[in-house]
């Protein structure tokens, strides 16, 4: 086991007078400091023989905290979290796949002392929540390689354990079965893994990635945990079927459950289906022992916790057609019956732990926290080194690596030497790599990587801890990135279903009908089956899959006839159109590329330090844009990229480090936001980040005064402010500045036409970054035709869920209750009234409606003070509710806010509502928005496009497709006008973004590229994907996609690995395919364009052969012929292979041709003579 860095440090609290004190009672009550708490609860775990050691907090946010804390002092598979449902009572939702399988995982280790852990961290709702039947007598699912495992068993204790059963593994839990392959997402772990079965026999069992499906590495065991709370269980459906009867207006749930199904939010149902309170408190050994954090804080809190639950009980008997003033049965226990003296003995026997002491005779941890730093630090060195002449053991706990080096070299220029200490690992004989031993820590000082919330002295123990927060000042946040699936920015055949349309680069827009196995002239193939205008058919090979495009451009376009000139004059106008638009495209990219930028250096040391202090992990996507966008700088023509990223994936982070690097190399940097507000929450941010930095950071907005911002304009003309972050105010004719090197341009698509001229002026030698979610239709196009640079994040970071969305007509008891549920859940809400006039008539309103809720209204046309008074008071949690206008759509970043309300979701535009909804749920919580329109109001169908759009792209990463469907309701225009033109709806966008790349490259001089499908090549054999070895039709049109667009070998090597992994051995047909593939890369490698294979001969062209290798060609084939002047060649084939087996034409070709004509170029390239040849 690894363990922690500050391990050494609880057991010197062990004569702490307030810790033995409190080891000797069982009903301690102790007084410790907040800051004090974690190494304290260390130490009462590792000095008490009490195992688990069970830490109740009041609040679920307080017991995740206190576990980042703990498992610094702790190792780390000591400490475990468990979790309460994000969910609230009688919610129609399940909850997180992740939160059972925790919660079923720390009760199943619970069950045997060898595996229990040391200290178990429960939030007041988790504690007082009633264990489903059977959740502490469950056994998980073990697998190891080598064990033997009946398939069939397998596969039905997943269902069991409530796994999904689908085609693609992309969550947790999900499985999947193809064959002897089982893919499994476990409920627990971080990524999925494969079971590859041998008959009956655990081949392999390794970890695959979500975004190819491809195995990453080996595995020893895996552990499977059920993937619900609530399994159905015969004692459960006996109960439900009972219940049909006794509750008949619940009578559809009932009947689902007495059947077995498992279905969403069946877990709100638990209450009726057990008997009894039984709580985790109940199945705890006998050697456990409860500490209550601030236990009258956690009882006021079970207390409303428990009327809240009775209310909304109340308010939904009526909805049930049930009688209101039966009870219900409950969730949540009665906190009476968890906190109540201990029968048994008479006395309470709970340790508990409040901030202060109740009597003189409280035992107290002696402790204390650190104070903000003032001035330049000497009074923090002064006091460290008076600590280590008392002989302290003084520990500063660095958030990463890079922020060690740096305080190491901080404390260096104020004298003090602390080394930084780093865990060895020990090894075996052997060479293999045992556990890390636990630091030393004596006295003195030292410097660790510990990422801590806050520092604490404790001179009873002569130990002190400084966190780096208590140095800088900055709030730590632990989150880590998960593997996340990966979406497809642009169009592929992913979503491609039956009745879609298509277009064929020949025969125009058809409609796709559906993959077809077709046997002609005694060889069978999958088609692809296009309906056209008229009723004729067309079968489209797929090997030639390439031929097609998915439709993007309207809602149901005009479909062409098969063979009629309709298309070609379609793509004509089109083409004229084109032109015109690839001439202004190539000016702006002459000028971008032809305009001399300046060229940055490359990163500097700070540069890491100032990257590794992320408090987050990044995600893949933000790590290629950050290298990308590095590289763009470093060249000497000016950048031009556009980030395009979801709302809370990281855009900021992204650009915080693309302008450290500008001002690392002297210049200044503009950061452009749409509005007040999120310039001054960007202004806080990247004063955070830079903080500890020589570089000076300032905001120019309305919230200053005019002698502010004079002051502020005059230090960035003479170059004294590094980055200045401010509104359209910075486009101002007045600003100047010394030395601009980086315009950052935010949420881009708010900015009209005329601030993007202004831009243009000030960005003509100057790197420019624009960050968006929702890119306006015109941005979104430059980009994909490639004149601006893109980089897509579509990674969510980790604990992010989809946000529930309900879009209907308004209902006041809809929206009461979901905020009175936000209130429960000590969540915020975000009510959007978007008129000003009346916004003070809907708060007043709502006050009434929900008396107990704090309310507070902001709007665009408040003075600036104010404005910003009320949104930092509603940051710092003073109110429940934010009644405001779509003022906050721009960026603004609170965790707490869990709940959104539209009232007139009809008005907004399909970017703005994807924002508005992208401004919940930052903090992993589940979130609501619930998008309203007037109920006697008809839509137009715009709107209810819009409304549909929001309704449906509710998945994480949905910013980029909700862009693309935008281009698609709003009929892209024309690409740098504002005219609106139908010429997208006449070919479709992909094929007009190629037309458009097209002229472009002709323009520039470029060679231009071939159409697709030049490759005629028609293999007399039986070469498809069979169904019962891929069975998803979408997973076969993209097998089928990239085997079309292979050039080399190894593309084809790869193509036969991943299916070898993905689907077990390949059957004869998909071998079959594969050597098609081999012989499609032979004909990239030798330029040939055209193959027709019969019974006894193969005819190749065109080829030109060099004296010796016309040579080697009588060498292998006796019967060849080779026409020179047509450039053809003529190859017998053979009947049998050598072995006697028959022989497969395209295998036999392939290694002919290899063996004809060496290769002479480097692998995996394609040599330039035949580049353009597809």
């Amino acid at each position: 086991m690894t363990s922690a860095p500050l391990e050494s440090l609880p057991g010197l609290l062990r004569s702490e007078p307030g810790l033995t004190r409190a080891l000797g009672q069982p009903d301690a009550r102790l007084a410790v400091v907040e800051v004090a708490r974690p190494i304290a609860i260390a130490a009462l775990a590792n000095l008490s023989n009490r195992r688990p050691l069970v830490v109740a907090c009041p609040t679920g946010t307080m017991a995740a905290q206190l576990v980042d804390d703990l498992i610094q002092f702790v190792p780390e598979d000591d400490v475990v979290l468990f979790p309460g449902w994000e969910t609230l009572p009688f919610e129609r939702v399940s909850p997180s796949v992740e939160t059972m399988g925790q919660r079923l995982k720390v009760l199943w280790r619970i069950g045997n002392a060898d595996r229990s852990p040391k200290i178990i961290v429960a939030g007041v709702r988790a504690l007082l929540q009633k264990l489903g039947p059977g959740a502490t007598t469950v056994e998980p699912i073990i697998i190891r390689p080598g064990i033997d495992v009946d398939p069939d068993r397998l596969a039905a204790r997943l269902v069991e354990f409530g796994y999904r059963r689908e085609e693609l593994v992309e969550h947790r839990g999900e499985f999947a079965r193809r064959g002897a392959i089982f893919d499994v997402y476990p409920a627990t772990a971080d990524a999925p893994i494969r079971i590859d079965l041998w008959g009956d026999e655990v081949d392999r069992l390794t970890r695959f990635g979500v975004n190819d499906q491809r195995s990453t590495d080996d595995l020893d065991s895996v552990t499977i945990f059920p993937a619900r709370e609530l399994m159905p269980t015969d004692d459960v459906r006996a109960r439900a079927a009972d219940l049909v009867a006794k509750e008949p207006w619940g009578r559809e749930q009932w009947e689902r459950l007495a059947e077995g199904a498992h279905f969403d939010g069946m877990e709100s149902w638990l209450p009726w289906l057990i008997d009894g309170d039984r709580l985790i408190t109940d199945v705890l050994p006998a050697n456990a022992k409860v500490l209550l954090v601030e236990p009258r804080r956690m009882r006021d809190r079970a207390l409303d916790l428990i009327a809240e639950e009775d209310d909304l009980a109340r308010t939904l008997a009526s909805t049930w057609a049930r009688d209101p003033n039966k009870s219900f049965p409950r969730l949540h226990a009665n906190p009476d019956a968890l906190l109540a003296a201990d029968p048994a003995s008479g006395t309470n026997s709970f340790w508990s732990i409040d901030s202060t002491p109740e009597s003189p005779d409280t035992p107290v941890v002696e402790a204390s926290g650190w104070g903000p730093v003032a001035g330049d630090g000497s009074g923090l060195t002064d006091r460290l080194t008076q600590l280590i002449g008392n002989g302290f053991r003084v520990v500063v706990a660095a958030d990463g690596t890079g922020s060690a080096d740096r305080l190491h070299s901080l404390l260096l220029d104020q004298g003090l030497d602390f080394p930084i200490r780093k865990p060895t690992a020990t090894r075996s004989q052997s060479g293999d790599m045992l556990d890390r031993a636990p630091l030393d820590l004596g006295p003195g000082g030292h410097i660790v990587v510990a990422p801590l919330h806050r520092g604490a002295t404790l001179p009873n123990a002569k130990v002190s801890i400084v966190a780096e927060s208590d140095l800088t000042g900055r709030r730590r946040a632990h989150r880590k990135a998960r593997r996340q699936p990966k979406r497809e920015g642009t169009t592929t055949f992913q979503d491609l279903k039956a009745g879609n349309y298509v277009v064929h680069h020949q025969h125009g827009v058809g409609q796709y009908d559906g993959m077809v196995k077709r046997a002609i002239g005694g060889v069978e193939r999958d088609y692809l089956l296009i309906s056209y205008k008229g009723g004729d058919k067309l079968y489209v090979p797929s090997d030639q899959i390439d031929t097609l495009r998915q439709y993007i451009g309207g809602e149901a376009p005009t479909m062409h006839k098969l063979g009629g000139s309709d298309f070609a004059k379609a793509k004509s106008r089109v083409k004229s159109e084109v032109r015109q638009v690839a001439q202004e495209l190539v000016l702006l990219y002459q000028q971008r590329i032809t305009a001399v930028g300046h060229a940055f250096a490359q990163d500097t040391p700070w540069q890491q330090e100032m990257e590794e202090a992320f408090p987050f992990v990044e995600t893949p996507d933000q790590r290629t844009a950050i290298a990308e966008i590095k590289a763009d700088m470093e060249r000497t023509h000016p950048m031009d990229r556009l980030v395009c990223g979801d709302v809370g994936f990281g855009k900021t982070e992204v650009a915080i480090r693309a302008a450290f690097k500008a001002i690392q190399d002297g210049k200044q940097v503009a950061v452009l936001a749409p509005t007040t507000l999120l310039a001054t929450q960007h202004g806080n941010t990247f004063a955070d980040r830079f903080a500890g930095y020589p570089i000076r950071v300032e905001v120019l907005s309305r919230f200053l005064t005019a002698a502010q911002a004079k002051k502020v304009v005059a230090q960035v003309k003479s170059g004294e402010v590094d980055c200045v972050i401010g509104t359209h105010r910075l486009l101002g004719a007045d600003i100047n500045f010394k030395d601009l090197g980086l315009l950052v341009v935010d949420e881009e698509q708010r900015f009209g036409v005329q601030h993007k001229e202004k831009m243009k002026r000030m960005k003509t030698n100057v790197d420019v970054l624009t960050l968006s979610a929702t890119p306006i239709p015109r941005t979104l196009e430059m980009s994909l035709v490639g004149i601006r640079d893109l980089s897509l994040l579509q990674t969510p970071p980790a604990e992010r869920q989809p946000i529930l969305t309900f879009v209907g007509e308004y209902d006041e008891r809809v929206a009461i209750e979901a905020i009175r549920r936000e209130l429960l859940r000590e969540g915020q809400v975000f009510w959007v009234h978007n008129r000003v006039r009346s916004i003070d008539a809907a708060a007043a309103r709502l006050r009434q409606l929900v008396p107990d809720a704090r309310l507070a209204v902001a709007h665009g046309q408040m003075d600036e003070s104010t404005l910003e008074t009320v949104v930092q008071d509603f940051w710092e949690g003073h109110y429940d509710v934010l009644v405001c206008t779509t003022i906050i759509e721009s960026g603004i970043d609170m965790p707490s806010v869990n709940t959104l309300v539209v009232e007139r979701s009809d008005l907004l535009g399909l970017g703005q509502m994807h924002q508005l909804r992208g401004r919940v749920g930052r903090s992993g919580q589940r979130a609501y928005a619930y998008l309203f329109y007037p109920p006697d109001k008809v839509l137009t169908e715009e709107a209810y496009e819009r409304l549909r759009t929001i309704g449906e792209s509710t998945e994480l990463g949905s910013g980029f497709k909700i862009a693309m469907r935008d281009l698609e309701i709003r009929g892209a225009g024309s690409l740098l006008g504002e005219s609106q033109s139908g010429h997208i709806a006449a070919v479709g966008y992909d094929l007009y973004c190629q037309m458009v790349n097209e002229a472009v490259s002709e323009m520039k001089g470029e060679p231009p590229k071939k159409a697709p499908a030049e490759i005629k090549l028609d293999v007399p054999t039986d070469a498809f994907l069979p169904t019962d070895y891929v069975a998803k039709e979408e997973l076969r049109l993209e097998a089928y996609r990239r085997l079309a667009s292979v050039q080399t070998d190894a593309q084809v090597d790869d193509i036969r690995a991943e299916w070898e992994d993905r689907y077990g051995p390949l059957p004869e047909p998909a071998e079959a395919l594969l050597q098609v593939g081999y012989l499609r890369a032979q004909c990239h490698r030798l330029g040939l364009r055209d193959i027709q294979i019969s019974t006894s001969d193969a005819k190749l062209a065109p080829l030109e052969l060099k004296l010796s290798e016309t040579m080697r060609l009588r060498r292998l084939s006796k019967g060849a012929k080779y026409k020179e002047d047509l450039g053809q060649l003529v190859v017998p084939l053979p009947r049998r292979n050598p072995d006697g087996t028959k022989a497969e034409p395209s295998a036999y070709l392939v290694k002919f041709l290899r063996d004809l004509v060496e290769d002479d170029t480097v692998p995996g390239t394609v040599s330039s003579s035949i580049s353009s040849c597809r």
